[in-house]
């Protein structure tokens, strides 16, 4: 199954880079996912990749910060902001990077409106 994820462009970059290996999330899929459309949100707005996924790592998030900082791309302090009051932190690790050639719209995907996180497509 894929999903079409929202994720800001710099960390799109360093995706496409291979600087940042684990895509982060505070939630985990209620569905088995193997692939990500990735739609690299404001300002770009447009859907520019896919990752296939090799697993997902669920942890506390201190452990996840001291096994893969490196791989994370994010700085400590954003890190810990964004899991301040989680328990439970989530590391999609990435197996594989696809950029498409052409940028493509939402609603080449039939969507009209980005999801705030993720949503399935077909």
């Amino acid at each position: 199954m894929k999903v079409l994820m929202s994720i800001k462009p710099k960390f799109v970059e360093k995706i496409f880079a291979g600087t940042k290996t684990f895509e982060l999330r505070k939630n985990p899929f209620k569905r088995t996912v193997d692939t990500i459309v990735i739609y690299s949100s404001s300002p770009k707005k447009k859907v520019v990749g896919e990752i296939i996924i090799d697993r997902i790592i669920c942890s506390a998030p201190k452990a996840l910060w001291e096994f893969h900082e490196n791989n994370l791309g994010i700085l400590e302090k954003e890190y810990f902001r964004y899991y301040k009051n989680s328990k439970v932190a989530y590391a999609i690790k990435i197996k594989k990077v696809i950029k498409y050639k052409k940028e493509l719209e939402l609603k080449d995907f039939g969507i009209e409106k980005a999801p705030q996180s993720y949503q399935y497509i077909k």
